[in-house]
C-alpha cells in the first residue's frame, strides 16, 4: 500500500513542478501546436501553445516508479517494467509524430505507414515479452486466454494473442488520441481509468493466489502476476496525469500531443492485458470507445450515403458546434467517464464475488 501512495504522490509533485519548466523550454524553442484550419473556429486561438507535454508525465511516471522502489526497498517486477516500456515506446512514436508536425509545419506529422510501423514494433515487442519469462509459480505477465474480470475460455495461442494484444494497444492509443481534442479532456479521463486500475491491482493483490494461505477462502484466489506492482504503475501515472492537468486544463498552457496520448493509450492497454481484464477496459475506458465509435460512424456514413451523422467528429467537436462551451463539454464528458469507471469497478467486484 505504501508503494501505491508514494508512487502517486511523487508522480503528482514531479509534474506539478516540472511541467512549467517544460513549457518554458518548448516555448523558447517555438515548439507550438499546429491547428488545422478545418477545425472548430474557437481552437484557432490555441495555435502556438506548447505541445509534446506528454514528455512531462512520461518522465514523471518513470521517475516516480524508480524512486518508489528506492524508498521502499522493493524490487521492480517484470510486468510493471513491461507496462512502462509500452508507455514509453508508444510515447517515442508520438514524439516523432509531434516533432515532424512542428519542424515541417504540417498537421499530419509522421506518414501513416511510418506511424503504424512504429506502433506495431513497440506493440509486438510488448506482446511477445508478455507471454514469456514465467515466475517461480509459472505465471507470465499475460496469459494466452481472453479475459474480462479474469481469464475465461480456451487458450488462443501465441500468434492470435499477439494479434489481439496489438488490436487492443492500437485501439486504445488511437482512442485516447482522438479524445485529446479539448483542454484537459483526455488527461482527466485517463486519470479516472488509472484510478480504476490502481484499485483493481490492489484488490487482486489482496486476493492473490500467492497469498492464498492468508485468505478465508483460498479456492477463490486470483491468478495474476505481480498485481501490486501494476497498481504502483497505475498510481504513478495517475498522479503524474493529475499534476499535468493543473497546466493542461482550460485554458491550457501546454498540450500533451501525440507524445502523451499514444503513451497513455499504450499504458491503459498494457495494464488491461497484464491484469487480465482485457474486455473490461472497454467499459472502464468507455469515453474513449464512445469517441472512437463517433469517428467510425461519421466516416462510414459519409462513405455509404454521402451524409454526416455529426456536425463534426470526434464527438466532442459535434457538441462544440452545437454551441456548448469547451469547459461544458469537458466536464460533461468527464462525468460520462466517471460513470464508466464506477460501472467497471462494480462489474469487476461483482464478477469476483460471483466467481
Amino acid at each position: 500500500m505504501n508503494q501505491i501512495l508514494f508512487a502517486g504522490a511523487i508522480g503528482l509533485f514531479l509534474t506539478l513542478g516540472g511541467t512549467p519548466l517544460l513549457i518554458k523550454l518548448l516555448a523558447r524553442k517555438g515548439y507550438g501546436q499546429f491547428i488545422r484550419d478545418d477545425g472548430p473556429r474557437g481552437h484557432h486561438g490555441k495555435r502556438g501553445t506548447p505541445t509534446m507535454g506528454g514528455i512531462a508525465f512520461i518522465l514523471a511516471t518513470l521517475a516516480a516508479y524508480a524512486l518508489t522502489k528506492v524508498i521502499t526497498g522493493e524490487p521492480p517486477t517484470f510486468p510493471g517494467v513491461l507496462v512502462l516500456f509500452l508507455m514509453a515506446g508508444m510515447g517515442v512514436v508520438g514524439f516523432l509524430d509531434d516533432y515532424i508536425k512542428i519542424v515541417k509545419r504540417r498537421s499530419l506529422g509522421l506518414r501513416a505507414g511510418a506511424k503504424m510501423a512504429g506502433q506495431l514494433i513497440v506493440g509486438i515487442l510488448f506482446a511477445v515479452l508478455a507471454i514469456r519469462f514465467a515466475d517461480d509459480r509459472g505465471l507470465t505477465p499475460a496469459s494466452l486466454k481472453l479475459s474480462f474480470v479474469t481469464d475465461f475460455g480456451w487458450t488462443i495461442g501465441p500468434v492470435l494473442f499477439v494479434v489481439w494484444a496489438l488490436f487492443m494497444i492500437l485501439a486504445m492509443s488511437n482512442g485516447v488520441n482522438l479524445t485529446d481534442g479539448l483542454d484537459g479532456l483526455a488527461t482527466g479521463a485517463s486519470a479516472m481509468v488509472l484510478a480504476g486500475y490502481t484499485f483493481i491491482g490492489l484488490w487482486q493483490f489482496q486476493n492473490s493466489c500467492a497469498n492464498a494461505m492468508n485468505l478465508t477462502d483460498p479456492g477463490s484466489c486470483i491468478e495474476v502476476r505481480d498485481p501490486l506492482d501494476l497498481a504502483v504503475v497505475a498510481s504513478a501515472l495517475m498522479g503524474a496525469c493529475i499534476g499535468f492537468l493543473w497546466w493542461n486544463t482550460s485554458p491550457a498552457k501546454i498540450f500533451m500531443g501525440d507524445t502523451g496520448s499514444l503513451a497513455l493509450g499504450g499504458a491503459l492497454a498494457g495494464l488491461a492485458i497484464c491484469s487480465r481484464t482485457q474486455l473490461l477496459l472497454a467499459l472502464l475506458g468507455g469515453l474513449f470507445v464512445l469517441i472512437t465509435l463517433s469517428v467510425v460512424i461519421q466516416v462510414g456514413s459519409f462513405k455509404l450515403t454521402g451524409k454526416r451523422v455529426f456536425k463534426m467528429a470526434p464527438l466532442q467537436h459535434h457538441f462544440e458546434l452545437k454551441g456548448w462551451s469547451e469547459v461544458l463539454v469537458v466536464v460533461r464528458f468527464w462525468t460520462i467517464q466517471g460513470i464508466c469507471v464506477i460501472l467497471g469497478i462494480g462489474v469487476f467486484y461483482a464478477g469476483w464475488v460471483a466467481g
